[in-house]
């Protein structure tokens, strides 16, 4: 059973940021991650995927992003950055590493049972971020038959078949979704609450850089501004969506309550046949895994304060909102694994 003073649950933007301090202070660690490479969960998403942020904003603390600063990079530069990243800090990295079991010891370390065998260590972060098990709404009947995919799953038109696709759920990955499929096939879009859109620039700058100036993309959760911001529906960025549908080339519908053969029933209580469903309806925690006491809240959600949780020696990392807009982003990982790195120096140092 292999012992380290750290050890990181999950290889994403928060992970490597995490690991990125911890070199800094020369303190031992490992990062577990379930994909082959660094930069996978970002691969295996859509191919048409780009960033609304811009390169600018789409860094990790330490290496800026190659390419022009106020242009979008694609899911793939974003994969090969992360790469890149760890090589460039000789991150400690174990690939193909799937955590099955976190548990406390009485003498207050941690037992991490894995498919590559068990490992001791002092402090865990568990940074598997907020992208962890899909969603799908339970409206679906068992006598369904029809073609759907989570968002998470589809990656070109081409996979879809039929005519008439319907799009349920408005975020950006489902008005990206809807907007490349609407340039092969009759798209709908159904949608719980009214559309906000934001342009990706506004007088020639990138709209995260305006959030930057006036304060609110790094917002604390606990600030006047942030717990305004917190109540804000996220926009969609970007104007193709909102064009698409002006001229009537995506239909909006209202929210999916049942689905029975290839039937859906929306809200307003309308029924439409459809080929195939693209299922954007986000994700949900998933910590079945973590085998101690008080961490996760009966709603599935992590118990914490800045990503410290009451059990000493135990953190997260990446979650929304963990304290500030940014948290979830690329832009924002670096301020709280700096936060939380400094609680980890403490603790070594205790």
């Amino acid at each position: 059973m292999a012992d380290y003073e750290v050890v990181i649950i999950g290889g994403g933007q928060a992970g490597l940021a995490v690991g990125h301090y911890l070199r800094e202070k020369q303190i031992p660690f490992i990062i577990l991650d379930s994909n082959s490479r660094a930069g996978d969960s970002w691969r295996k998403r859509y191919n048409s995927l780009v960033l609304f942020t811009p390169r600018e904003y789409s860094s990790l603390p330490g290496l800026q992003m190659k390419g022009a600063p106020g242009e979008f990079p694609t899911k793939d530069e974003l994969a090969d950055y992360l790469e890149t990243y760890v090589k460039h800090f000789n991150l400690p990295f174990r690939h193909n590493t799937n955590v099955l079991k976190l548990h406390n010891l009485a003498d207050g370390t941690f037992h991490i049972e894995t498919n590559q065998g068990n490992i001791h260590a002092k402090q865990v972060v568990i940074a598997t971020g907020a992208f962890q098990k899909a969603f799908i709404p339970d409206v679906i009947n068992k006598g369904a038959d029809i073609f759907q995919v989570h968002s998470s799953e589809y990656r070109t038109p081409s996979e879809v078949p039929g005519d008439e696709i319907l799009v349920a759920g408005g975020g950006n990955s489902g008005a990206q979704i809807a907007t490349e499929l609407a340039k092969q096939k009759n798209v709908t879009i159904a949608v719980g609450h009214k559309f906000k859109f934001l342009p990706l620039k506004f007088l020639g700058r990138s709209i995260f850089s305006w959030l930057d100036m006036t304060g609110l993309l790094y917002a604390g959760k606990d600030t006047i501004k942030g717990k305004w911001f917190q109540k804000q529906n996220d926009p969609i960025f970007g104007k193709e969506l909102k064009k698409l549908i002006k001229h009537k080339e995506i239909n909006v519908v209202p929210r999916v309550i049942q689905v029975r053969g290839k039937e859906v029933l929306f809200e307003d209580n309308t029924r439409r046949e459809f080929s195939s469903i693209i299922w954007s309806t986000g994700f949900v925690p998933s910590y079945e895994w973590i085998s101690i006491e008080g961490v996760i809240s009966e709603n599935g959600k992590p118990v914490h304060e800045r990503g410290i949780t009451e059990i000493n020696g135990l953190y997260f990392a990446g979650l929304p909102w963990q304290y500030q807009r940014g948290s979830s982003l690329i832009c924002g990982a670096g301020m709280d694994a700096e936060y939380l790195v400094r609680a980890i120096v403490s603790n070594v140092n205790s």
